[in-house]
């Protein structure tokens, strides 16, 4: 799970990191970057954990090879540059060699060469793809290939601790239960993910803003999706209404903030409390009390103050 969020996380950092060169906004690009660091050191120390620390020691430098190249396409795709896009590109297929390599062997024979390519080939290819997309001013493409990716870490961290781990510790990888834990980690974190782009788009006016609003609903759909299937479907209709609703005050917090509307703002929060603590009623409810309604109103609590915390200091410019 840690392994399928760490690559989830990379991926999308990967891209924004990307989206920021191509705006010509370095800072944000730099702050993207330097979130990549800290996430590569998150990967090396789980890697560190399960296979030792010269494992982790060979892992780092291929890993900060590949955001190096990922930079420099996007370098190159921003100054319209052929010879450098070319360059990352040659850097780019000999790295994914070398990580291929790498995870073959920590595999022990477990991971195929040809599937090992296969994989990290696909994760690049969607971070290139949305990159070439958004400079094409093709945001709706870029947006699916930005969820395509987020989506495809969570499959390649799932295929990777699959064959790394033990066959008797893999196992639990199929039960129900981690099948569930992983599918609720994807949804809930993409949640998230999206959210952020669109409060950041609808502050800055961005062309972006309709793709990004029109991902985070593909999103909710999905995660009703799952709601369903836990629960039902007079369960689903009712969590995607009040989902919807709890995006819509978080896009309308954001708009409040580009017009420095301090009532707006209030008014905002007034719904979310409201929000917060219907879903928990609903979730407790659902759950058949399993959880507590004050804990989840807490939670839901927390997750509304970091998304309103990251658009005040993204609108601050402290990136």
């Amino acid at each position: 799970l840690q392994l399928q969020s760490l690559l989830g996380q990379h991926t999308v950092l990967a891209g924004d990191m990307m989206r920021g060169r191509l705006r010509d906004d370095p800072d944000l690009a730099q702050a993207a970057n330097a979130a990549l660091g800290k996430n590569t050191d998150a990967m090396g120390k789980l890697i560190a954990g399960a296979f030792g620390e010269p494992a982790s020691r060979q892992f780092r430098p291929l890993w900060s090879n590949h955001v190096t190249a990922l930079f420099n396409y996007s370098r190159g795709l921003a100054d319209g540059d052929r010879g450098v896009q070319d360059q990352a590109r040659t850097a780019i297929s000999r790295i994914e060699a070398d990580l291929a390599d790498f995870f073959v062997a920590a595999a022990q024979g477990r991971l195929p060469r040809t599937a090992a390519i296969g994989a990290v080939t696909a994760h690049v290819d969607h971070l290139l793809g949305q990159a070439d997309a958004y400079a094409a001013e093709d945001f709706a493409g870029s947006d699916k290939q930005y969820r395509t990716g987020f989506a495809h870490g969570f499959e390649l961290g799932r295929a990777l601790a699959s064959t790394l781990l033990p066959p008797e510790s893999a196992k639990v990888l199929g039960t129900p239960t981690w099948r569930l834990r992983s599918a609720l980690n994807q949804l809930l974190g993409e949640h998230v993910v999206l959210v952020v782009a669109t409060m950041r788009a609808g502050v800055t006016d961005s062309p972006d803003f309709a793709a990004a609003a029109a991902s985070v609903n593909s999103n909710t759909a999905d995660l009703a999706g799952a709601i369903d299937t836990l629960f039902g479907s007079a369960a689903a209709r009712s969590f995607q209404s009040m989902w919807a609703d709890h995006i819509e005050l978080l896009v309308g917090y954001a708009a409040a903030i580009a017009k420095g509307d301090e009532a707006q703002r209030a008014t905002v929060g007034d719904g979310l409390n409201g929000f917060e603590s219907r879903l928990a009623g609903f979730l407790n409810t659902a759950t058949g009390d399993k959880l507590a309604a004050n804990a989840l109103a807490k939670a839901l609590q927390s997750h509304d103050s970091m998304l309103r915390q990251q658009v005040d200091a993204f609108v601050a410019k402290d990136y």
